[in-house]
């Protein structure tokens, strides 16, 4: 009867050591499961790595394919340099540089701040007739009015073109209109090369010359 007992209690007793041990391993087990679950979820649930949109602060437009790469004429060069300089150094507008010059207004671009020029291309002035262009070219007070019809006196950001109504510095209006980097200057001229940065001004080169009215 005794020796039975005895059996008993070490049973008993092996039962009761074994118990920890399993529940720990179930333990171990189950801790490894809802790590492996919530690391799946988290991985699942995490975002997909989205590429980022083009800036709209870089230029913009086919004709900007025309502008030099690199040195003084190119956008890094162009962006060291006040405007009226800055466009001397650009070689699709040595007709709009004659102009200003002719004009007298290389200073007065230059030391304007904050403005935005819509500054048209050599095959702009090319659709003006010649005898119409040497007319205007010739008459100082005329050709100033063309010209500062052409610049704004504050930075326009290309989102301010979708549908814009600004002053000019010849206090004439001068109206924008479009969307996606394709926008129109006053229903006639096309942005060809857009947000292009100088020293102190925005510049927008343009395929038609802006003719304020008489």
């Amino acid at each position: 009867m005794n020796t039975r007992h005895l059996r008993r209690v070490a049973v008993a007793v092996s039962a009761a050591a074994l118990l920890p041990l399993a529940l720990t391993a179930c333990s171990g087990d189950s801790d490894t499961s809802a790590s492996g679950s919530g690391a799946d979820k988290a991985a699942s649930s995490a975002p997909a790595e989205e590429t980022a949109p083009a800036s709209m602060d870089e230029p913009f437009g086919p004709g900007c394919a025309t502008v030099p790469k690199d040195g003084a004429g190119s956008f890094e060069g162009m962006a060291q340099d006040p405007v009226a300089t800055a466009a001397s150094n650009n070689p699709a507008l040595s007709t709009l540089v004659a102009a200003v010059k002719q004009a007298g207004l290389v200073d007065t671009l230059n030391s304007a701040e904050n403005i935005t020029v819509f500054a048209p291309t050599d095959d702009a002035f090319a659709k003006i007739p010649k005898a119409d262009l040497d007319k205007l070219l010739a008459d100082k007070a005329a050709l100033t009015k063309v010209l500062t019809s052409h610049v704004v006196g504050e930075k326009l950001a290309p989102a301010q073109l979708d549908k814009g109504s600004f002053d000019t510095l010849a206090k004439t209006p001068l109206k924008t209109s479009g969307s996606d980097k394709s926008y129109t200057v006053n229903d006639s001229s096309k942005v060809v090369c857009g947000n292009v940065p100088t020293a102190n001004a925005t510049v927008y080169i343009v395929d038609t010359v802006l003719m304020p009215a008489a």
